[in-house]
């Protein structure tokens, strides 16, 4: 296990890319020669409820978030596991 202060030192090592505005939704790092940011696609949505509806902050996700491909240090999206659907 990882603390957040070290997952956080080794993006910055890495030179990985960050998505703005959403720190509180990383959740780890891929692990292999080309390390990456990887975050929860729930907690970017919750993030963004905070200021618009569950239809406009999924939209705004797919759109100017996922959307976004700025080379191989592009950050991971990945859809969280509900146990209760």
């Amino acid at each position: 296990m990882w603390s957040k202060e070290e997952t956080w030192e080794l993006l910055e090592e890495e030179e990985c890319l960050i998505a703005d505005g959403f720190n509180e939704a990383v959740i780890g790092i891929v692990y292999g020669v080309q390390p990456r940011a990887v975050y929860s696609v729930k907690k970017i949505v919750d993030i963004l409820m905070e200021d618009m509806s569950y239809e406009d902050a999924v939209e705004y996700f797919e759109y100017n978030v996922a959307g976004s491909y700025l080379g191989e240090k592009t950050p991971l999206y990945v859809y969280d596991i509900q146990e209760d659907v």
